[in-house]
């Protein structure tokens, strides 16, 4: 659903540094985003709608962000994430 050309792009990344974390936070947000749209994240690997993936890319870029345990402020809940998910939230 991402590469990591698109993730480093978005974030503003320009070195290969911190690739191997990049991958890792690529995972979290399908993984991520497919909890949240009560789906197997094998599902959202292929071709997923726009907002899906502009999500799991904003959640890319406040995990790269926010990487520190604690930080200086808060870690607030994006609703911009879920406002792209929820038209294709599946409900049980």
């Amino acid at each position: 659903m991402l590469t990591l050309e698109e993730v480093k792009r978005h974030c503003r990344i320009d070195h290969n540094d911190e690739d191997a974390l990049l991958l890792a936070l690529i995972d979290t947000a399908i993984a991520a985003s497919a909890d949240y749209l009560n789906m197997p994240a094998a599902d959202l690997v292929v071709a997923v709608p726009a907002p899906v993936k502009s999500a799991a890319l904003l959640l890319v870029g406040a995990l790269y962000e926010n990487r520190e345990s604690q930080g200086e402020r808060p870690f607030h809940k994006n609703p911009a994430f879920e406002a792209l998910l929820n038209p294709y939230r599946a409900h049980a």
